[in-house]
């Protein structure tokens, strides 16, 4: 059933039209500004797919509609940072949230951020996809002045080009009818009052201000958005969080929603992301086990709680290496980890990651140092429940027990992969692993 819309006003008489879905720890999901409409958008079948998956990790989603988009008011005169600010506040009193984390995307990402700024005590995870802090870093490309241009030629062609850029230049159908959604969702009317007064934001004087845990987040392969862009905005946010992800859209469920929704999920601390869409996923898949030297033994040493200790630190590490490459979490094996990645480079990527934080760690920390080795195999493993299994699991497994403490071991699959991207290998000769009748190949990632 679609979600009933509801209507509050902003303290400037702006009718705002929101939407509330699931139960649980509350999520404000702001308007992707200027393509929003809370109803239409349940009706295409990805971006509802991905709203569904992220109510079920247990919150109460609560989206609205900017004023001129959507269902609310389009007769709005004042489209200023500002006012766009009252759209939040009148939304937020509604449905009676006193604290709850914050997503925004591109532009809207400005207004987050302000805000956030504003109101340092509601805020309590601030999320920003795509985003920046100043529309100068990206106004000025030419792919952004072409689409501009062509806002004030033709409303079809606009939309069509922006839909195109969106989804893929291949995806005929999912951009035509993503063009047609667009051109319900506002007109050119506000977009050219809008697009002026919006090239002039400029937050950065904010940043330093924002103090809840902010998670910054952008696919690597945008053809227009760097992702130096991303960098900056995470190194000006005190503490925050960078994870670049693999995908070539500005959209977060028309990218690979999977590690977008991990990511997600890991920062706000939640249940893992539901499983709906592993059997949907394009292979190959590469999966990456980790696994602490001498566990048993470590917790006869130091005993259980110290031992404890040192999975978490190692969990904590893995997670943190995880959520910067694009890895999805699949589940603990109690001496370690197992991940799943759509691209074997951020794989082998992230196990490169991992050491290197285990090693500053074992540096910084002697008391607490943990050893971890870890084994990597690419294929088309068997999706199920939210696990995998098959031969290319197992492998991976058996891989990683004949790694050494502090190596990565990687199949010739994955090797192959990843050729020519930079990352050296040393050939380990070939073996039969436990299980198996064939012999394989490995190889030694360097870090």
């Amino acid at each position: 059933m679609d979600p009933r819309v509801r209507y509050t006003h902003a303290s400037d008489g702006v009718a705002i039209a929101y939407i509330e879905v699931g139960q649980g720890e509350p999520i404000v999901w702001m308007p992707a500004t200027p393509f929003s409409h809370v109803q239409l958008e349940w009706g295409i079948p990805r971006l509802r797919q991905f709203y569904e998956r992220l109510v079920g990790t247990g919150h109460r989603l609560v989206r609205y509609d900017g004023r001129g988009t959507g269902l609310s008011d389009r007769d709005a005169e004042d489209f200023s940072l500002e006012a766009r600010l009252l759209d939040l506040d009148a939304v937020v009193d509604s449905v009676g949230v006193e604290r709850f984390a914050l997503f925004a995307s591109g532009d809207t990402g400005i207004e987050a951020i302000a805000w956030t700024a504003a109101h340092p005590d509601r805020v309590t995870h601030l999320m920003l996809w795509c985003s920046w802090a100043s529309r100068a870093a990206v106004s000025s490309h030419p792919h952004t002045k072409a689409l501009r241009a062509l806002l004030d030629q033709d409303w079809t062609f606009y939309t069509e080009a922006t839909a195109r850029a969106m989804m893929g230049w291949d995806n005929e159908t999912e951009s035509r009818d993503l063009a047609a959604f667009y051109r319900q969702c506002t007109s050119p009317e506000v977009l050219q009052a809008t697009v002026p007064l919006v090239y002039e934001w400029d937050v950065t004087s904010l940043l330093p201000q924002i103090r809840c845990p902010t998670l910054v987040m952008q696919p690597r392969g945008l053809p227009n958005l760097s992702v130096d862009v991303a960098r900056d905005l995470a190194k000006s946010i005190p503490g925050a969080r960078l994870s670049l992800l693999e995908g070539e859209s500005p959209l977060p469920f028309a990218t690979n929603t999977g590690p977008v929704l991990s990511s997600i999920a890991e920062f706000l601390g939640d249940m893992p992301v539901p499983a709906m869409a592993l059997s949907e996923r394009d292979s190959p898949v590469t999966i990456l086990f980790t696994d602490i030297e001498g566990s048993t033994a470590l917790t006869q040493r130091l005993g259980d709680a110290p031992a404890q200790e040192v999975l978490r630190t190692h969990n904590r590490i893995v997670r943190e290496a995880l959520s910067a490459q694009g890895g999805q979490e699949v589940k603990h094996t109690g001496d370690g980890m197992m991940i799943s990645f759509r691209s074997a480079t951020q794989a082998v990527e992230c196990a490169i990651d991992i050491q290197r934080r285990v090693a500053s760690h074992a540096e910084a920390r002697p008391d607490e140092a943990v050893r971890v080795r870890i084994g990597l195999n690419s294929g088309e493993p068997i999706a199920e429940h939210g696990d995998y299994f098959g031969t290319a699991v197992q492998l991976a497994a058996r891989i990683c027990e004949m790694a050494e403490p502090d190596q990565i071991l990687v199949s010739s699959v994955v090797r192959d992969l990843v050729a020519g991207k930079g990352i050296l290998f040393a050939d380990y000769g070939a073996t039969v692993p436990r299980g198996f009748e064939s012999e394989v190949r490995l190889f030694e990632a360097q870090w």
